[in-house]
This record gives structure tokens, C-alpha cells and sequence, in this order.
């Protein structure tokens, strides 16, 4: 990989040391490029009009939904446009109508995004069971299998934590699914841009992605695989949903189309087609090793700080690496990082409480967490090394 070039694509980067890409990443020139193309060239809506700009937007839509198949090993018609994660997994806790009586099986260490709309259920008699992984956080399939019951309806958990950056089981838990009969669903918010993500290898029926993290998208992008689209209820209809309309019913479009109500995201849409086309070019694998990489140096050197408690194991994490420094507020150490080196870096709860007080961060308010992807090198680890050395004192 030519690191130096890459960096070049990235403006944001003459700005700051970022090491934020868990929570989104900076765009790539490319991106924003290919967006101005549309505002400037054919800035219209789609699936609407049928005059020759329409049609090229709609075109350019269609092409990119068939991209991020391409990219994850699915067909087009399997691919639903959300503006983040979020709202994707949100789409198939409200779409699959869960009966009073069914379990649902989640871990406890998940990003709340993949953790409350299923706790929700709970208020219409649906079981949540919830799991606790092991003192790594690693979930152990052997245990999600325990608690499988003649009532269990789906199974959810993250690829890579957005915390720690264990990366589970998910093949093997994704065929205990399947040999169960129980829908299972995939968080790929961390893994999405970082490692190869194939659904039909992991046997997902469900798998909610985001543009803004490891794709290198625009904000406001993001997509839902499933090739059980047919089993869910929309929860927002209106234009572009239906194929017929009377004064006492209505009939749906077919998947995906009956879950894009509105207008789309069109810009964002076409960014994110631009970003997964930058990917490939440089290679998933690759990215995939030097991340690694990476995320190795990250993780031995803070070790080796005295006043330092990485979390996680280095023998199973990828892209993220969590710590504090001992007497120090994590927030504290986030803003001194900033002062001292403009490093970019989260801290907090990082949206995930429950896996906070698994790990016993709480007492600190949390962790700070660095997170990297291709266009970081090693000079950025360096340079938060001694920071962190600095700071710790």
C-alpha cells in the first residue's frame, strides 16, 4: 500500500492526527467529488421522473446498490439504502412483528443501536434474553446455543465490538442459527471497509451496514442486506412505496423499494458508491493486514506505559484499541490528546454501557478509544505513544 498517496486523498488529515474512524471516518476526495458531479450535473430525484437526467440519477442509484452487493456477496434486489446502521437494524426489530412469547437472544456487550430496540420488545411480552460474554469479551457460541429455546425467533451480535474491536464467532454462531431454524442477525458496523465481510459465508439473514465508518462514505449513508426482505413490515411508507393506492387500501412495492419511502439520500448514495470503488482499488485485504498492523504497534506500546489498562486481547481485535490511563478521566485524557498533538480520539461510554461495566470502566466514566484504517501510519501511532506518556504523569 502506498500509505503516502492514500494520505494524500484525505484533506482532513493536514489538520489533525485522527484516530477516530470507529465513529466515521474523513472523505476521501474521490467522494466528494463524485457528489459534486451529481449537485452540479444531474442533481435530480429518482425513480420519479422520466426525462434523461431522472433517469441517469436513478441509473446512478440503481449502480451503486448493485456495488456494495458486488462488495459483500449479494444480489441488488437484497439491498436496502438507511441513513446509518442504526436505522437498519431498527427496520428489522419493527418490521419482523415478534409474537408475545418469543425470545430473542442478544450478548452484553453491544452497541446500543443493536441492544435497546430489541430490549424494547420486552414491553410487547417478547423474551430478550441477554447473554454475558467471557472476561475478553469474546461471546462464546457454545453458550448462545445453551440458551436457545423451543420460542428463540432470532439471534443478533456485532462483528467487531465498537469498543474493544473483538472480533467474534460469527460463522459459528451464525450456524448454530441455522441448524436451530432461528433468524440471525449481523452488526457489521466495524467490520464493514476493514476486513472482507461475505454474508452468505457467515449465513446472516439480516446484516446492517453503515457508509460513514470503514467505507470511507458521506454521514447520512448506510444499508441493510437480508434476503428475507419479504418477511418484514415497513415502518415508513408513503411515495415510492406502493404500486397501487385506492381510498381504503394499498398495495406495496416489492423489496427493496417498499422500504425507501421518500426521497433518498441521492448524494450521500452516490459518495458511497465512489468510496467502495476507492476500497477496491486499494484492496480489502490489504487494508485488512495493515490495519493489523497497526493495531498491533497501537496496542503493545500503550501496554507497555505504566499508568496505562488497555482492554480487550490483542490476540483478537482488529482496528480499535480501548484504554485509560490510571487517574484519569477518560474525557480529560481525550481533550489533552487534542491540546497537546491535535490527536483525534473518542471517549466515554462510546454508546455502550452495558459493555463499559462488563470490562469495569465504569468507574473511570468509560474508556478512550483510537481507532485506525488505511490512511493512518505509524508516525500517528507514535505520536499518540508519546502523548500518552506525556499525559500520564
Amino acid at each position: 500500500m502506498e500509505i503516502n498517496k492514500i494520505r494524500e486523498d484525505f484533506p482532513l488529515l493536514k489538520h489533525c492526527v485522527y484516530l477516530d474512524a470507529a465513529s466515521t471516518t474523513p472523505t476521501p476526495k474521490c467522494v466528494v467529488q463524485a457528489m459534486n458531479e451529481y449537485f452540479y450535473t444531474y442533481n435530480t430525484n429518482v425513480g420519479r421522473g422520466v426525462y434523461s437526467l431522472a433517469v441517469k440519477a436513478t441509473e446512478k442509484v440503481e449502480e451503486v446498490r448493485k456495488r456494495l452487493g458486488d462488495f459483500i456477496n449479494s444480489p441488488p434486489e437484497n439491498i436496502v439504502f438507511t441513513k446509518n446502521t442504526t436505522e437498519a437494524i431498527n427496520l428489522v426489530a419493527n418490521g419482523l412483528k415478534f409474537k408475545k412469547g418469543d425470545t430473542i437472544i442478544v450478548p452484553n456487550i453491544e452497541h446500543h443501536s443493536n441492544f435497546l430496540p430489541w430490549l424494547r420488545l420486552r414491553k410487547e411480552g417478547v423474551n430478550v434474553k441477554i447473554i454475558k460474554a467471557e472476561k475478553n469479551s469474546i461471546v462464546d457460541p457454545s453458550v448462545i446455543e445453551d440458551k436457545i429455546d423451543e420460542n428463540t425467533k432470532l439471534i443478533t451480535v456485532s462483528y467487531i465490538s465498537n469498543v474493544l474491536g473483538v472480533v467474534q464467532d460469527i460463522e459459528e454462531i451464525g450456524k448454530i442459527a441455522k441448524d436451530n431454524d432461528i433468524l440471525y442477525m449481523v452488526d457489521a458496523a466495524q467490520a464493514i471497509g476493514h476486513i472482507k465481510v461475505d454474508v452468505k459465508k457467515i449465513n446472516a439473514d439480516f446484516v446492517a451496514f453503515p457508509g460513514h465508518k470503514g467505507l470511507l462514505g458521506p454521514v447520512g449513508t448506510g444499508f441493510l442486506y437480508s434476503k428475507l426482505l419479504h418477511k418484514l413490515e415497513p415502518f415508513n411508507i408513503g411515495g415510492g412505496t406502493v404500486i397501487d393506492v385506492s381510498e381504503n387500501k394499498y398495495k406495496l412495492e416489492k423489496p427493496p423499494a417498499r422500504f425507501e419511502a421518500g426521497t433518498l439520500n441521492i448524494a450521500g448514495i452516490i459518495g458511497l458508491g465512489s468510496a467502495v470503488s476507492y476500497l477496491e482499488s486499494i484492496g480489502i485485504k490489504k487494508i485488512e493486514k495493515y490495519c493489523m498492523e497497526l493495531t498491533e504497534e497501537m496496542y503493545s506500546k500503550l501496554s507497555e506505559i505504566d499508568k496505562v489498562i488497555c482492554y480487550g486481547d490483542i490476540e483478537n481485535i482488529h482496528g480499535i484499541v480501548s484504554f485509560n490511563v490510571k487517574g484519569k478521566d477518560p474525557n480529560k485524557v481525550a481533550r489533552l490528546l487534542d491540546k497537546k498533538s491535535k490527536i483525534c480520539v473518542r471517549s466515554g461510554h462510546h454508546c455502550a454501557i452495558p459493555l463499559i461495566k462488563h470490562i469495569g470502566a465504569k468507574k473511570y466514566g468509560g474508556t478512550v478509544r483510537a481507532s485506525v484504517h488505511c490512511y493512518n501510519n505509524f508516525m500517528d501511532i507514535e505520536k499518540l505513544i508519546n502523548t500518552i506518556k506525556e499525559v500520564s504523569v
